[in-house]
């Protein structure tokens, strides 16, 4: 097993995991909310806006490990409101580029520092 907690392109973890996991032949990634790496704190504030900041933040840590989105074979969007459901999928689509891996999405009563949105992914390594 190894721990990923040093990609600079992608958000520190706000709490005691690891940005990422191999383990198995798999990427186990932390669920990335939409923190701009390049200040360190949610920026967008509409759901558009951090979800495309979350699906950067997931594209730059897979690239960190040779992998793109196309690697991803499990994916779980967790959202603030389900009634944001719409908004958010196509940009889920447009990131993924026709590649259509497993995925759940669900409404929870909150998510770290007031995201709207958080995704979190796994990844085949080969």
């Amino acid at each position: 097993m190894e721990l990923i907690n040093n990609t600079p392109q992608v958000p520190a973890a706000v709490g005691p995991y690891s940005q990422a996991v191999k383990h198995g032949g798999l990427l186990f990634c932390s669920g990335q909310i939409p923190i701009d790496p390049a200040v360190g704190k949610i920026v967008a504030t509409d759901v558009e806006g951090q979800t495309t900041q979350v699906l950067a933040n997931i594209r730059a840590l897979l690239e960190a490990q040779g992998l793109t989105m196309s690697a991803v074979i499990k994916a779980t969007v967790f959202l603030q409101s389900m009634a944001d459901f719409p908004k958010v999928n196509p940009l889920y689509e447009a990131a993924f580029a026709g590649h259509k891996p497993a995925r759940s999405t669900v409404a929870v009563a909150g998510l770290p520092l007031g995201a709207l949105v958080e995704i979190e992914v796994t990844a085949a390594l080969s």
